[in-house]
């Protein structure tokens, strides 16, 4: 990412941590607390293509409660850091992006520690990763890479046992910028 881009992106994040969120994601109720971030610019269209347009963020603030209201996947699956197959239940990333009405888009994912990673569009498909909130049924602690880890069906396909993904296999994921298209 350009330096120029990534500057964009960071004032664009002290915006998101300073203002409270614009738009609820779901009815949570107020006392569930908020474990993802989302945010993205979203340009206002302008009928003179001369004319630069504005970008407004618009964000929401995600709680477990919100994500078990969308249609909920179970991977099992081994991985390189923990001991053995497990099962993790989550939301595919392209079905929260598709519920916030920004499906297909790319997405720059921050950990706790501020580690990025971008997912491509084409790397959240259905099939591929899900935001985790359960390991072996139980709420995975930070000290278990939660309170939400991206994780891919790694036991499926030789496609999820790649360098690239492991490098997407985000722990401790706290916020999620979309990408401009």
């Amino acid at each position: 990412m350009s330096q120029l881009l990534r500057l964009i992106v960071t004032t664009l994040w002290l915006g998101v941590l300073l203002v409270p969120s614009a738009i609820p994601a779901a009815s949570s109720g107020p006392g569930d607390p908020v474990i993802l971030r989302i945010s993205a610019g979203v340009s206002n269209p302008s009928s003179a293509p001369s004319v630069v347009t504005p970008t407004k963020l618009v964000s929401f603030a995600i709680s477990e409660a919100d994500l078990r209201q969308l249609d909920l996947r179970q991977v099992i699956t081994s991985t390189p850091w923990t001991t053995g197959r497990h099962q993790f239940l989550g939301v595919s990333l392209s079905v929260l992006l598709d519920h916030l009405g920004f499906g297909g888009r790319s997405v720059e994912a921050f950990a706790i520690n501020d580690y990025s990673v971008i997912i491509p569009g084409g790397g959240a498909a259905k099939e591929g990763p899900i935001v985790a909130f359960e390991m072996d049924g139980k709420p995975m602690s930070r000290r278990e890479k939660g309170p939400l880890w991206i994780i891919y069906p790694y036991d499926e396909s030789a496609k999820y046992r790649t360098e690239t993904v492991y490098s997407r296999s985000i722990w401790q994921l706290n916020r999620i910028y979309i990408l401009p298209e």
